[in-house]
């Protein structure tokens, strides 16, 4: 199973569509609620919610969502990131509810080799979420430096630091 890409691996023009896709439920968004301290009611309580705003519902918090995106694309985009280096732009286009399936893809709008170092380059690349009626959710940019193939050659390999089991097979 590939887990990310070196740069030379990277097209300009390619998108990746992840999956599998997440349904959200109320318990993961409270959870990332109260991990992050964000206690806004509209993620919070259902009497406010369906009372008080536009939803009549929970909207599921919008860092949540950005985060499983980011975490979606880490096996086709970033895990074998350096560094993330940049989110250049985050927007949040529509809500999501409990009960909603997240699903999402990447497109490469640019790479370029590193100006300081020859064994990276950096990557731009465009996420967009979207809920299992096709709705746009989410949308954010990013920059990734990668490393190049001679970078993982130099480094002992796809997974370097992976024990091995002994002789007797422990």
């Amino acid at each position: 199973m590939q887990f990310g890409r070196t740069y030379e691996e990277f097209e300009v023009g390619a998108t990746y569509k992840h999956w599998p896709g997440k349904t959200v439920t109320e318990y993961d968004d409270h959870l990332f609620c109260l991990l992050t301290m964000n206690h806004h009611p509209l993620h919070m309580d259902s009497n406010y919610a369906e009372s008080s705003t536009d939803f009549g519902r929970n909207v599921v918090v919008g860092n949540y969502v950005y985060s499983l995106l980011l975490g979606m694309s880490v096996p086709d985009i970033s895990g074998k990131a350096i560094a993330n280096l940049e989110i250049e732009s985050l927007k949040h286009v529509a809500p999501t509810f409990h009960g909603d399936t997240v699903y999402g893809q990447t497109t490469v709008l640019d790479k370029w080799p590193s100006k300081s170092k020859n064994d990276r380059g950096i990557v731009h690349v465009e996420t967009k979420g979207y809920k299992q009626d096709g709705t746009l959710v989410c949308v954010f940019r990013r920059k990734v430096m990668v490393p190049t193939e001679a970078y993982i050659k130099e480094r002992g390999g796809e997974q370097p630091g992976r024990p091995e089991l002994d002789e007797q097979g422990k």
